[in-house]
């Protein structure tokens, strides 16, 4: 799986944005609401215009448009089709790729057992419980074998108790598949149960950029510090 690395990033929410993401690592995304997060994702994704550089194990995709980048994409909003059960959203993108039915239907079952949904393949959206309908977004982001997974604050509208349960399940799941994830939130406790390391963004730029402990306790400006707030520490 690809590294990514943003070199001077800028657009109407970015101002020069650098990052790297390591091989097979779970980057957190950490910032408040409106700092870049999504912004940034898009930007990976080929979803927005931006000036500047992104690399893919060290070669640029800046021209490459989205269906090219093999970067599969979780939203916040989850975008299931309602029209659609299970099974046929995660089969969408591959009939769009025009895969062959055959290998459609093994990838489809390979998906719904991987994220514990199978005997759900035949219900539609509006029949689903929140966490459901989270593993079915994200199996169909997972469905063309993606080397980079973007998850846009993939389970704040959850419960609690649910949320937590799939956190577990994510990293689970990120681990056993060994994709390069980069994982947007704003919950400073859940960024540091999940990351592998975490990038604080604010006002669209890249403040500090390291393993969860170390951030945490030695933050590297007052802008950051004030972020995290010696409550949230304690």
């Amino acid at each position: 799986m690809p590294s990514i690395t943003l070199k001077g990033v800028n657009n109407y929410a970015l101002r020069d944005t650098d990052l790297i993401v390591n091989d097979k690592e779970f980057m957190v995304l950490l910032g408040p609401n409106g700092s870049g997060k999504t912004t940034l994702l898009n930007a990976i994704a080929g979803h927005i215009k931006y000036h500047g550089n992104i690399l893919f194990d060290g070669v640029q995709v800046d021209q490459k448009p989205a269906n090219k980048r093999g970067v599969g994409y979780l939203f916040q909003n989850l975008a299931l089709f309602p029209h659609l059960d299970v099974a046929g959203n995660i089969a969408y993108g591959l009939k769009i790729q025009k895969w062959s039915q055959e290998k459609i239907h093994d990838r489809v079952n390979e998906l719904l057992e991987l994220v514990n949904i199978k005997h759900l393949s035949l219900r539609y959206p509006a029949n689903l419980s929140g966490g459901e309908k989270q593993r079915a977004a994200l199996a169909r982001a997972l469905a063309a074998s993606p080397e980079i997974l973007l998850l846009d604050e993939p389970l704040s509208s959850l419960d609690a108790q649910t949320a937590k349960y799939l956190r577990t399940e994510l990293k689970q799941i990120q681990h056993r598949l060994g994709i390069t994830t980069i994982y947007v939130t704003h919950d400073l406790m859940e960024a540091v149960n999940m990351a592998d390391r975490m990038a604080i963004i604010l006002d669209g730029k890249i403040e500090q950029v390291d393993e969860p402990e170390k951030l945490m306790f030695f933050p590297c400006n007052e802008k950051v510090s004030d972020f995290i707030g010696a409550p949230n520490i304690l």
